[in-house]
């Protein structure tokens, strides 16, 4: 007989609360400050800024890796689509999230988590674009 592994959320793999909140963190202290962050930089910069971006992500990061379904609670929807659709996301936008957001998993989560994520994580961030191929709405290109 084989003893079998019990199944673990990307929230419990990804460290829970605490794992959820040094992700967001890593991740926004990229976003402002390496260059790959510098088109969402100026994208939050024109909307509710970094300091509600960091509050909204760890909500609905929360809930969409299987954790509180803090988002939800407040906001009545987890609808990613609805969220960012007040926003131009073209190709730069979108991979600058994805560096940003590979960097971030590098230092906080072990190698299975970061892959299982960066997968959903790059059909997400492909499916928000609203933007031609090669568009950049922003006219960013470094820091």
């Amino acid at each position: 007989m084989t003893a079998t592994t019990p199944y673990q959320t990307p929230y419990d793999r990804i460290g829970g609360e605490d794992g959820v909140r040094r992700l967001v963190k890593v991740f926004y202290d990229l976003v402002e400050t390496e260059p790959e962050g510098a088109p969402l930089r100026v994208m939050h910069n024109q909307g509710n800024g970094l300091a509600h971006a960091r509050e909204a992500q760890f909500m609905f990061l929360s809930g969409f890796l299987g954790g509180p379904q803090l988002y939800v609670e407040q906001y009545r929807h987890s609808n990613v689509r609805q969220m960012h659709n007040h926003l131009s996301i073209g190709e730069v936008e979108a991979q600058s999230w994805l560096q940003c957001m590979e960097k971030a998993l590098e230092r906080t989560a072990d190698e299975d988590t970061r892959h299982m994520l960066m997968q959903t994580f790059v059909r997400v961030a492909n499916a928000l674009r609203n933007q031609p191929a090669g568009d950049n709405p922003l006219k960013v290109t470094s820091a």
